[in-house]
């Protein structure tokens, strides 16, 4: 490790790079992308994660074997008071004061505790970074308050979920925070969004350049889809009105009425999985229809499986896709705009009209019944090549630099 170290010293165009985050070692989409990120940069430069993160567990992700460092910051000590005038604050700016860059900029100064960005500044100034990455919607609005208190730095905001899910869908993950976060993402240095779709949303209604960077493909691919076990896959975190689990369900309750071979495994863990359960319950079928919790070893599930299915009502950047179609399985996926962008046109994939179940159920059909699957696999693994670790960490390595 201290041999690579020096070879760093000695490259020119080595960086100190910090990714600011909250959790790091849990089962996520958003844990394994930075993990994967993280590593392939830390071969050229020296990188760091500083994390909320109480748990450790090195073994996840790979983490031992890199040369990725930790550093760790807490949300505890502050005052009652500070937490109640923010909290005030907060709603009188959300629900009653008038929307400018004037209240922004007093929003910008309660949203999160004055102590906490004193151990924020402090962790990032006294790191002597050159690139600061705060990963995620809330941790790049962080980031983006303290900009002003940062030393030589550059500051840049990677968003992992899509436009839609912030700001339209029905329970937006940012209520209430469309012109906060205009004003405070303008203070970064670069804004990274998961796709062309956000890319012209974010221009066109906050007024924000950004910058196009696809999610790699994160998985060590061990084999390949088995086409003659008739079995579906869908893989997924069981988040409420999210992934569209219930909709493959009722879909594969229909499909099921004439087809009597096909299975169907769905692999996670989450708060809607009682509602699954009785919805397999309900259409009895418990021997066609099983559930599994996640594992370190899903290629286990991808090997196993014939088509892989995307039923959600939204999504950033979906990891899954690129996971199924690097084992050759071939993929019904519901028509959200990053599905469209990524496949549309593509012959390894049929797309549904998001939340029908009817339509689903003849994707799921036409699938079983007329679809070369063999012709569609060796299409689907070739598509995944674009997906590569090796081109995705060209476009960081360009705005990086």
């Amino acid at each position: 490790m201290e041999k690579d170290y020096l070879c760093k010293e000695c490259n020119l165009n080595s960086m100190r790079i910090l990714f600011y985050c909250d959790t790091v070692f849990t089962f996520g989409g958003v844990q394994r992308v930075l993990a994967e990120i993280a590593k392939a940069l830390s071969k050229e430069h020296e990188v760091t994660i500083l994390t909320t993160d109480t748990c450790v567990d090195l073994s996840m992700y790979g983490y031992k074997q890199s040369l990725v460092q930790f550093e760790y910051i807490s949300y505890t000590g502050s005052l009652w008071i500070e937490r109640f005038l923010c909290r005030g604050y907060g709603f009188l700016y959300k629900y009653i004061l008038p929307f400018s860059r004037c209240t922004s900029a007093l929003y910008a100064k309660s949203f999160f505790l004055p102590r906490y960005k004193h151990k924020l500044v402090r962790k990032i100034n006294n790191g002597n970074y050159q690139v600061v990455v705060g990963v995620h919607a809330y941790l790049s609005l962080h980031l983006a308050s303290v900009r002003n208190r940062i030393h030589s730095v550059k500051t840049i905001g990677w968003m992992h979920n899509s436009y839609v899910a912030f700001f339209e869908k029905e329970n937006p993950y940012l209520p209430g925070l469309k012109n906060f976060f205009e004003y405070e993402m303008s203070e970064l240095d670069k804004v990274i969004v998961l796709s062309r779709i956000d890319k012209e949303k974010y221009e066109k209604n906050l007024n924000l350049g950004t910058e196009v960077i696809y999610n790699p493909l994160t998985i060590e691919v061990k084999g390949r889809a088995n086409l003659q076990t008739r079995r579906f896959l869908s893989i997924g975190r069981f988040s409420e009105g999210h992934k569209g689990i219930d909709i493959l369900i009722k879909a594969f309750a229909l499909f099921a009425v004439k087809n009597e071979e096909w299975l169907l495994d769905i692999v996670g863990e989450g708060p809607e999985e009682s509602l699954y359960r009785s919805l397999i319950a309900a259409h009895h079928l418990e021997n066609r229809v099983q559930i599994h919790p996640f594992t370190k070893d899903i290629n286990l599930y991808y090997t196993r499986s014939s088509v892989y299915v995307l039923a959600s009502r939204w999504e950033g950047m979906p990891l899954v896709l690129m996971e199924a179609m690097a084992y050759g399985l071939p993929v019904i996926a519901s028509d959200v705009p990053i599905v469209q962008e990524l496949l549309e046109g593509k012959e390894m994939a049929i797309l549904f009209k998001k939340g029908d179940t009817c339509c689903l159920a003849n994707c799921l059909e036409y699938m079983a019944q007329e679809a070369d699957l063999s012709e569609m696999s060796d299409k689907a693994v070739a598509y995944a090549e674009c997906f590569k670790m090796d081109r995705i960490i060209k476009q960081w390595e360009e705005i990086i630099n």
